[in-house]
């Protein structure tokens, strides 16, 4: 026997945006279930953030890069009003992501949404996004996000690289390497959660927090892919690591480079290989089971050491 999928009102459980809706989704569980849906890792700062005499609703920032992240909620159906608040937030904060939730979106709001897509640089990314709450029978709602409308990173790649010739290919192979490895590690159970793919020789991962990350390196040029530990500006954290590197290249079962990086903030931690042609299907599909190897052996040894 099967249950019934009943539809809910939103406002029957959030009365408010900013005092119910915005401080639910603000939660880190609810948070991530946002983040899984679009690909992108959102580590909120503030919720009702200032900018200028307004408030956005929620301030955040991509985990890995530190990219503003903003979010607006609308329990109704989307208007003119919120549209220009995305767009002024997302200038006064200088946002990378630009996030609208709402219950309906109008026609010519998904147009305007798609347009912002079509004419930014694969930097800037705009996300219009249906919530939805759903039950079974007489069981406690369950959110869902449904993506209307997010940027087409491909085309973007691909109009970017027209402006640079000696990059113009490179971008482009990156960008379908990477889908191509999300793709991989969806396919084969990882326990690493893919991210949004770019056109770009790394590809980070989260790793469940803002001192350290996963991230993988291919090189085009010299043929070469890597697998880093990146502390983006932790000196101390890094020393604490590098006391125990016996034991952690014993738990690990291999060496790794460690490089701390005396010139910059960063210090890193990795473990590259030689191939012979990145851009060869063979290379590509050893590449993967590489980088899902040893990427999942990474995260999970100095998981301990956080």
């Amino acid at each position: 026997m099967l249950g019934k999928l009943t539809k809910v009102e939103l406002r029957d459980e959030w009365k408010h945006e900013a005092l119910d809706f915005s401080k639910w989704l603000a939660q880190k569980e609810n948070i991530e279930l946002l983040s899984e849906e679009i690909g992108i890792d959102i580590q909120v700062i503030n919720t009702e953030a200032s900018v200028g005499s307004f408030a956005v609703d929620i301030l955040a920032e991509e985990t890995n890069t530190g990219n503003k992240v903003i979010i607006e909620n609308q329990l109704e159906s989307t208007n003119h009003d919120h549209l220009g608040k995305i767009i002024t937030y997302a200038s006064g904060l200088e946002a990378n992501v630009i996030i609208w939730i709402f219950k309906e979106i109008r026609d010519e709001h998904r147009n305007a949404i798609d347009w912002l897509n079509e004419i930014t640089n694969e930097q800037i990314s705009f996300f219009a996004i249906q919530m939805e709450l759903w039950k079974i029978n007489d069981s406690l709602p369950a959110p869902k996000f449904n993506i209307i409308s997010s940027p087409n990173n491909w085309a973007k790649a691909v109009r970017s690289s027209q402006n640079s010739e000696n990059l113009s290919d490179n971008n482009v192979f990156q960008l379908d390497f990477w889908k191509g490895f999300a793709d991989f590690l969806s396919k084969n159970n990882s326990s690493l959660r893919p991210r949004k793919p770019r056109g770009q020789h790394w590809y980070d991962f989260s790793i469940g927090s803002s001192q350290a990350h996963l991230s993988f390196i291919i090189s085009v040029k010299n043929n070469f892919i890597r697998c880093d530990y990146y502390i983006p500006n932790n000196k101390p954290f890094f020393q604490e690591l590098l006391e125990k590197k016996n034991e952690i290249e014993k738990a690990l079962g291999f060496s790794m480079e460690w490089q701390e990086l005396p010139s910059a903030l960063a210090s890193r931690i990795a473990i590259q290989k030689d191939i012979k042609d990145i851009k060869n299907e063979k290379e590509i599909a050893e590449a993967y089971r590489w980088f899902k190897e040893k990427g999942e052996k990474v995260s999970n040894v100095f998981q301990s050491y956080m």
